[in-house]
């Protein structure tokens, strides 16, 4: 069926010149029949357009309510679709005598929402940066139309010219690889120009258009062809979404729909409409989120924490605003139907007012029950972790000592296991606390998460120092990838991994997002091919590659049963066990040879006498012990 891709920066159709109302752009620029929910919200701006009556006469439609804010420059026009068919509808906007005459296109859903099918434990995520991945054939030097900004690879903080094309182009190389869904970090519009200190929104967390495609990335269209060739090769992409702020350059910090559409919008006018919070009473948040789930929180930490901004050029949306908050909930959905997206990772996500984004994933549970979001929810202990999943046991309070709702988020992310991994890498596994016993006294907190395979684990992200940091010892990171894809989680690996890409934030966080080597014309060497690697990147990308293939459909990691032991003389193991196959990851935590005392893990291996090598397809004798070199990562199947 032929689709409809709208970019939404201009309004399509105005059928009348009038001079009042004048409306220059609604968004979402159209919507979708047959939504369980029936409603849509229609943002509406426009020079004086509100108070303006709004009217139609299309089959099926009616105008429940119409809204006015503080601002004159936007009307709030929500409607029901019950009753109507795919079409183009034709809504009347009066005032003051003078009417204009609008077209709204409705169009059919490609499916229902109960048939997309997100990302699970089934997959293994790739984070890549777009800016940083590669760059597609005819990218513009410039952009006419975006504020200052500078594409220049030499310096960390600048814009380095990656795009969807670039990443559509490498699509090949995910299969290669053997992962099988695409996390890309922002990829809508950040129109902020660069400073004078020489930073840039190149990574994307500062939107300033919700409904476009930032077009030093693609447009739209490209955007939906990327996601269309990776689902036929395969592959998932989830969306990278950000509710808690915006850009300072979005038009609702220059025009704000109402007084609270931003916390603490005061220093704004202090501050003349700048990002110069000089003088002013500007509060930035403290960056602790312990406070969202404190029964004891003070009102100052609270405030501190969820009001807040996260910097002065990032104003911190409202989510106690309903029509604030039906925006972008319905931005959500018109980007799954739209583009296709399998799934959403919502960045900061404590940040944000609780109540606001609990409506937000309980919406999309209805209309997507097989849809999944994860959320960053970056507290190291995993009872804070545990209680923003979906249907969290943890009893829940606000300070007020009221129960706080259920968050309906599916998946939330492993900060424990990325800390503890993140020290044990340094230590020798002792008796008790050091080493892997890090891992072992995280996991035995799963009992506190509703869905323990719905969390996602990670031993790296675009905000930490790479797993390496500057060295490159491949083999405690094959111990550290050998956990990640063999324990019961949802793993996530961070672009680069895969050809020892490291690095850490000593000096600016783009020295942990660097350049994928081959992805930009000029590059020395390109190593999306075997030819542009060296010996020790191929013996890692094979070594990695062959445990992800060997991952894609095994119930027994994906279904299975897991055991864990206490690390015994410096040895962890992790065993999976479904229908008759088991697995067992063996880790020497220590920096000498040492031995697995098989009769120790009879309990698992049972009347098996051999195993096979994951990675070395070898056999393996289960009927003695099994010398282990240090730092040794050993995957047995039996």
């Amino acid at each position: 069926m032929k689709r409809t891709l709208l970019i939404v920066a201009l309004l399509a159709s105005v059928m009348s010149m009038s001079a009042k109302p004048k409306i220059t752009k609604i968004e979402p620029a159209n919507w979708f029949i047959g939504m369980k929910d029936p409603t849509v919200q229609l943002m509406v701006y426009g020079e004086n357009i509100g108070g303006a009556t709004v009217t139609t006469d299309y089959p099926g439609v009616v105008v429940d309510s119409v809204v006015t804010l503080d601002s004159p420059n936007y009307l709030f026009v929500y409607l029901n679709l019950q009753g109507a068919q795919a079409g183009e509808m034709k809504l009347t906007f009066q005032k003051d005598g003078k009417k204009q005459l609008v077209k709204f296109p409705l169009v059919n859903r490609e499916k229902s929402g109960d048939e997309r099918i997100s990302f699970t434990n089934e997959d293994v995520l790739y984070m890549l940066m777009p800016d940083r991945f590669a760059q597609g054939q005819n990218h513009p030097a410039q952009v006419k139309g975006m504020n200052t900004y500078r594409e220049d690879r030499s310096q960390h903080s600048l814009r380095h010219g990656g795009d969807l094309e670039g990443i559509r182009q490498h699509l090949d190389y995910f299969n290669e690889l053997g992962v099988t869904a695409l996390w890309l970090t922002p990829v809508l519009e950040n129109n902020s120009p660069d400073n004078d200190f020489g930073y840039s929104t190149y990574h994307g967390y500062a939107t300033t258009d919700y409904y476009r495609v930032d077009p030093r990335f693609g447009t739209n269209e490209q955007y939906r062809q990327l996601v269309d060739e990776a689902h036929a090769k395969g592959l998932k992409v989830v969306m990278d979404m950000i509710f808690n702020h915006c850009g300072f350059e979005h038009v609702w910090v220059k025009d704000m729909p109402s007084n609270d559409w931003f916390n603490l919008h005061d220093w704004l006018k202090e501050s003349k409409g700048t990002s110069d919070p000089r003088g002013t009473s500007f509060l930035q948040t403290s960056y602790k989120l312990t406070p969202v789930m404190d029964p004891y929180a003070s009102e100052v930490d609270m405030r501190e924490t969820t009001e807040g901004w996260f910097v002065t050029t990032m104003p911190d949306l409202n989510q106690k605003n309903p029509h604030l908050m039906r925006y972008l909930i319905q931005n959500s959905e018109w980007w799954i139907e739209t583009i296709g997206i399998d799934g959403i990772r919502m960045d900061t996500y404590p940040y944000a007012n609780r109540e606001g984004m609990s409506q937000w994933m309980k919406v999309l549970d209805k209309e997507y029950p097989n849809f999944n979001t994860v959320g960053e929810t970056w507290v190291t202990e995993p009872g804070y972790t545990a209680a923003w999943q979906k249907d969290s046991k943890v009893i829940q309070y606000n300070p007020s000592g009221e129960n706080l709702p259920n968050s309906y988020l599916k998946t939330v992310m492993d900060f424990s296991f990325f800390e503890k991994l993140s020290m044990a890498k340094h230590e020798e596994t002792d008796d008790w606390w050091k080493g892997f016993n890090r891992i072992y006294n995280s996991l035995v907190y799963d009992f506190l998460y509703p869905n323990p395979s719905s969390v996602m684990a990670f031993i790296e992200n675009h905000d930490t120092d790479r797993f390496l940091g500057n060295g490159k010892d491949s083999t405690m990171l094959k111990q550290a990838l050998a956990l990640l894809l063999t324990i019961n989680r949802t793993p996530q690996l961070y672009y680069g991994t895969e050809i020892l890409m490291n690095g850490t934030k000593e000096i600016t966080d783009g020295d942990v997002r660097k350049d994928f080597p081959g992805g930009f014309v000029g590059d020395k060497r390109n190593a999306f091919t075997r030819e542009g690697r060296t010996k020790a990147e191929n013996e890692v990308f094979d070594w990695l590659s062959k445990l992800l293939h060997w991952r894609k459909g095994n119930a027994a990691i994906t279904k299975g049963k897991q055991t864990q032991f206490i690390p015994w003389h410096g040895v962890y193991v992790i065993a999976r066990q479904y229908n008759g196959k088991n697995v067992m990851t063996i880790l020497n935590g220590k920096r000498s040879d040492n031995k697995l005392e098989v009769a120790r893990y009879a309990e698992i291996i049972g009347k098996a006498t051999t195993a096979r090598d994951v990675i070395t397809g070898e056999s393996i004798d289960l009927t003695r012990d099994i010398p282990l070199a240090q730092r040794a990562a050993l995957i047995l199947e039996f």
